[in-house]
């Protein structure tokens, strides 16, 4: 059974930095895109992150581009994200995503294993 396991979302202070970490168990990720997406109440996923398996190729989204950093390691089966600088636009609850291997990266219905999710609060 495939699980990732997203953790580190707290509230926390506009201007402050958090990282969340991601555990990815029953798949082994090391030749596949990881991403991060996050979602504020509403019904729609934004893109935030994404790395290729060697950690050659960042991606980020136009919101998050310069503040946040993707990290992995292949190792421990583990993805995580850098958030710096953070605005209270950032609250939302943050996810990290399997990708299926041959699709574009950016589109959330390329990505096959999502985990449950960690809440961010940035208060102003």
């Amino acid at each position: 059974q495939v699980q990732l396991v997203e953790s580190g979302g707290r509230l926390v202070q506009a201007g402050g930095s958090l990282r969340l970490s991601c555990a990815v168990s029953g798949f082994n990720i090391d030749r596949r895109y990881m991403a991060w997406f996050r979602q504020a109440p509403g019904p729609k996923r934004e893109y935030v992150a994404a790395i290729d398996w060697s950690s050659t190729y960042l991606d980020y989204g136009d919101s998050t581009k310069g503040r946040f950093t993707i990290s992995r390691d292949n190792a421990k089966n583990l993805v995580a994200l850098q958030m710096n600088s953070l605005k209270p636009e950032d609250t939302a609850v943050y996810y990290c995503a399997i990708h299926n291997g041959y699709g574009h990266i950016r589109p959330m219905s390329e990505y096959t294993y999502w985990g449950q999710g960690t809440q961010v609060t940035v208060s102003s």
